[in-house]
């Protein structure tokens, strides 16, 4: 007789077990746990080696020198640090082009809505980029109006924050994570500029495009920006400083008086726009403000919040005290899984105290709301309008 295999064993188990009456599953061995990796099993000799690469980088986090931390005492020496950070941040940034190119702007199409009208805009940034924007302004808002640059997170791009639907059609629930926050603006009585980012909406390369309304194109974009010794962080910043030209050119919209603010992706735009553009007076990041260490660099994120080499430098908190003395507010949702909260909570204290030291602690405001990684606005809309 040919010996069994453990096969063949079970197999007998199983048709022995249904000609009894007995569930097959009360013959089978202790379920073993699900294979995930060549070291799946060995429980023994390896307690002093580390695999966890995400535990890693946060040890060297704990490391990194931020060579250029707040540590200022006086309004002085707070002055001569956000000189030297930014222009070691405009450096990281990869730089902007020492020449800036003709606008040509263009109206592409102009409409009324009750309270406001609502124009679509083209201009360019740079040579061989242009950048669509939405302009809306109140219906009775005095001229020259303050203007505030509103930019939208990942997702549809700024069809999200003006009140167009997946279908190109208006609407006027305000759904989505962003909540139209640009006619919420102009609802405020601000003009809204809403521009297109880079590698959201209409600014996408045409595989991405194919790929559907919600599908971003960060990554190969950033990607390239990386390899050129840029990043798209610094190609957003770069929008939004043209955008502010663009608002020069109109006697409706108030150049001395511009805002920024935007969600998430958008915040990341607002926050180093506002720390290197001292023509934006007021700054509102919403679903951004945390630290590089508990959030893009713990949590997996897209490739567009990438700076290489700035935690050699300063921190999110470190850039957000660029802004200061200017007007700073900052909003997080207390159930963001995204950006957690109690980092946030300890970040803004730390952008607080710089702004103490400017003896502009009143200039600087953090909302705490409950919901998750979304636009609110309730404290923060009103906080800019009373500062522009």
């Amino acid at each position: 007789m040919s010996k069994l295999s453990r096969r063949d064993l079970g197999l007998l188990a199983a048709a022995l077990a249904v000609t009894r009456g007995v569930p097959a599953t009360a013959w089978q061995a202790p379920a073993q746990p699900p294979y995930i990796g060549p070291l799946t099993g060995i429980e023994s000799g390896l307690e002093d080696r580390q695999f966890d690469p995400v535990a890693f980088t946060r040890a060297l986090y704990a490391q990194a020198p931020r060579q250029l931390r707040f540590q200022a005492k006086t309004r002085a020496e707070a002055e001569a640090w956000q000189k030297a950070l930014r222009a070691k941040l405009v450096d990281l940034l990869g730089g902007f082009p020492a020449v800036r190119a003709p606008l040509r702007p263009k109206v592409l199409e102009t409409r009324a809505f009750p309270g406001y009208r609502r124009e679509r805009v083209v201009f360019d940034s740079s040579a061989g980029m242009s950048v669509l924007a939405y302009v809306l302004t109140p219906a009775r808002a005095v001229s020259p109006a303050p203007a505030v640059i509103c930019l939208s997170g990942h997702g549809r791009g700024v069809d999200d924050i003006v009140g167009i639907d997946e279908q190109g059609r208006d609407r006027t629930d305000k759904s989505g994570y962003a909540h139209d926050f640009a006619i919420q603006v102009v609802e405020a009585g601000m003009a809204a500029v809403a521009i297109e980012q880079i590698g959201f909406g209409c600014r996408r390369d045409p595989r991405s495009a194919s790929r559907g309304l919600g599908q971003k194109a960060c990554d190969p974009v950033a990607g390239g920006a990386l390899m050129l010794g840029q990043t798209l962080i610094g190609w957003r910043v770069r929008d939004v400083m043209r955008t502010i030209d663009y608002i020069a050119t109109r006697g409706d919209l108030d150049a001395e008086r511009v805002g920024c603010m935007g969600i998430s992706g958008g915040g990341t735009t607002t926050l180093f726009a506002a720390a290197l553009e001292p023509r934006i007076r007021a700054a509102m990041v919403s679903g951004y403000l945390n630290t590089f260490s508990d959030s893009i660099g713990t949590l997996s994120h897209c490739i567009d919040n990438f700076v290489p080499g700035i935690l050699n430098w300063a921190e999110m908190h470190d850039v957000a005290g660029l802004v200061a003395p200017r007007p700073f507010f900052a909003e997080s949702g207390e159930k963001d899984n995204i950006f957690p909260i109690e980092s946030s909570v300890e970040s803004f204290k730390q952008v607080r105290r710089i702004y103490e030291v400017f003896g502009a602690a009143d200039r600087a405001e953090h909302e705490v709301f409950p919901a998750d990684h979304s636009f609110w606005g309730r404290r923060g809309i009103p906080f800019v309008a009373r500062h522009l």
